[in-house]
């Protein structure tokens, strides 16, 4: 379980298929010093277990499922991606609880700065629209952020500049791919809805 308060960036230095598994190396700067093998780390919003870590460097082995249905196949040497690690027992949700489930991928459509402020336009993945609701909470990217309006298959964001600055979406372009999770309340109660 995580909050979508990302922790730092992190650097891929490779990406490589390993039989079933791909192996993947992320160097990471802050956040890292209590880290150790079995903990789980969000990687741009994709809950991963580390497997090996040398240093600064983590390694994850991917299932092919998580490869393929997230933007990590996109990912290569030298791209940034954010880092968060597992929310603990006790301390404080400064985000919304985010399990690291990715429910899709979604296109940067249009990004813009507005008095100050990032704004961001989403493609909304097909079938995600009934588990997203304007001012509710969604990840994207595995951040944290508040759904400013929902309009013709997209979802608008705004990132305050110390967002913008500590995450990739300050420096992500149209036309780049973002993991999507939806908030699991929200998802919790379409799935009861549907079962009355």
């Amino acid at each position: 379980m995580f909050t979508g308060i990302v922790e730092g960036l992190g650097a891929v230095r490779a990406a490589q298929r390993r039989g079933r598994v791909w192996r993947l190396e992320v160097e990471v700067r802050e956040a890292v010093d209590a880290v150790k093998i079995g903990d789980s780390i969000a990687i741009d919003g994709v809950c991963l277990t580390v497997s090996a870590r040398r240093g600064r460097v983590l390694y994850f082995d991917v299932m092919p499922q998580t490869w393929h249905k997230t933007t990590l196949h996109k990912r290569r040497a030298g791209h940034r991606v954010n880092v968060e690690q597992a929310l603990r027992m006790g301390e404080r949700v400064g985000g919304h609880f985010v399990t690291g489930h990715v429910d899709g991928v979604g296109v940067i459509r249009s990004r813009r700065l507005d008095r100050g402020n990032l704004e961001v336009v989403v493609s909304l993945p097909p079938g995600l629209r009934a588990f997203v609701v304007e001012k509710g909470s969604v990840a994207v990217d595995g951040i944290s952020l508040t759904v400013a309006a929902l309009e013709r298959g997209t979802l608008r964001v705004y990132l305050i500049p110390l967002t913008a600055q500590v995450t990739t979406l300050g420096v992500k372009r149209a036309g780049e791919s973002v993991n999507i999770e939806c908030d699991m309340l929200l998802k919790r109660s379409a799935a009861a809805r549907t079962q009355d």
